[in-house]
């Protein structure tokens, strides 16, 4: 089964360029990354903080059915336009991996769909390689099929 969400890896970068079209209006797109509630549904995490402005902070962590703590990852948000970007920077805690930057933009198609196109840079190729041997291209798709199931119910 061929994924929705593409992400194309060039060799040697130390970049990934993420793209996915919703059928979804950008409006609701945006709001599902913006909106804590709906965040929490589709990435299946809990929302610590989100402060959707330029300068802002963002923190996320998800615990097992123990309650211990199992993924925390935080950042700072850089540029809030709605409907149209955010850039922020993205770090997980407790992982080997160095702090990313994401250019998140947000493009209307049609009056119903719109497109997500995600630039992460990272600092350096073999850290960006590392990334992509985990089930990482398996698990944004599945919280972008996520994403679009949730935010059908809200239209």
């Amino acid at each position: 089964m061929e994924l929705k969400t593409k992400i194309d890896a060039e060799e040697g970068r130390a970049d990934l360029l993420i793209t996915r079209e919703f059928d979804l209006p950008v409006e609701l797109l945006f709001k599902a990354y913006e909106d804590a509630a709906i965040v929490e549904q589709w990435m299946g995490t809990k929302v610590i903080k989100l402060e959707n402005k330029k300068h802002g902070s963002w923190a996320f962590e998800t615990s097992n059915t123990e309650g211990q703590v199992v993924f925390r990852a935080n950042g700072t948000i850089h540029d809030f336009v709605p409907y149209q970007k955010i850039v922020r920077t993205f770090e997980m805690e407790n992982a080997p991996f160095d702090v990313q930057l994401e250019f998140m933009e947000f493009e209307k198609l049609t009056d119903d769909t719109s497109k997500l196109t995600i630039h992460s840079i990272y600092r350096s190729a073999s850290l960006r390689d590392q990334m992509l041997k985990l089930p990482f291209r398996q698990g944004l798709n599945m919280a972008h099929n996520r994403l679009q199931d949730i935010a059908d119910k809200l239209k």
